[in-house]
């Protein structure tokens, strides 16, 4: 936990000290931390990734299927690299 904490000087007035703690936060990084966090998604869990690995596997091997019965086409292989 980072504190960031300001005394109020003699005859400082209250927008001054408003000003110097946001400088004092701003130095903590703690903003930019949140922000960038902001949109971070969680990883999934070990378990999560192996039942989307098997359904992906069944899928591929359903169209497989489905192409040598001739009820599906082969796609011709995505070109990669500049064109």
């Amino acid at each position: 936990m980072i504190n960031a904490e300001v005394q109020r000087n003699d005859g400082e007035s209250t927008l001054s000290l408003i000003r110097r703690f946001s400088k004092r936060v701003q130095g903590t990084g703690l903003i930019q931390k949140v922000r960038g966090g902001r949109y971070r998604s969680r990883d999934k869990s070990r378990n999560v990734k192996r039942v989307q690995t098997l359904k992906v596997i069944a899928r591929r091997e359903e169209v497989k299927e489905l192409i040598k019965l001739g009820k599906m086409q082969e796609q011709a292989p995505r070109q990669r690299g500049r064109k």
